[in-house]
């Protein structure tokens, strides 16, 4: 990273900007460009390993690449004020962002009640949710483990 004063290593500090983000844009393998999409998601963090969950049709684009490719990126941010200046070239904006990269993997139906479940407490202070059978099998779940994860802040004091 080339500006290393805004550079975050700390893991709790980078799962606390997880934690603030309400999007995650995941960027797959497509023919010619790269395919990006926002996504809602959730995370869990265990023994140093970092998992993001995703919730999508039972067919589409999206499940196609990554049947293709399961390699993906993955970015999010959040903390967003902008700063004004006297000139245009004083202007920035405050931010705390996570980028990363890892292994996409389809979720079988015995793992989806777990995996919503992360999602749910990534948007929601509950500690228990039900899920409807009718509507677990009309839905795909795909984790995406983490192999490399960095995180960076601009706030102005």
């Amino acid at each position: 990273m080339r500006r290393k004063d805004r550079e975050i290593i700390d893991i709790n500090e980078i799962l606390s900007i997880v934690r603030k983000c309400d999007t995650c844009r995941i960027a797959l393998f497509d023919k010619e460009y790269p395919y990006i999409v926002p996504m809602s998601f959730g995370c869990n963090y265990d023994t140093g390993k970092l998992e993001l969950y995703f919730h999508c049709a039972l067919e589409g684009l999206k499940l196609d690449l990554i049947k293709n490719n399961n390699h993906a990126a993955f970015e999010m941010d959040c903390s967003h004020k902008l700063v004004t200046g006297e000139s245009a070239c004083e202007y920035t904006m405050e931010f705390e962002s996570v980028c990363g990269q890892g292994l996409i993997e389809i979720l079988k139906a015995e793992e989806k009640r777990d995996a919503l479940t992360f999602l749910m407490k990534q948007y929601s202070d509950a500690d228990s949710f039900q899920f409807q059978d009718r509507i677990l099998d009309k839905i795909t779940i795909f984790k995406l483990n983490v192999q490399s994860i960095t995180g960076k802040r601009l706030i102005k004091k």
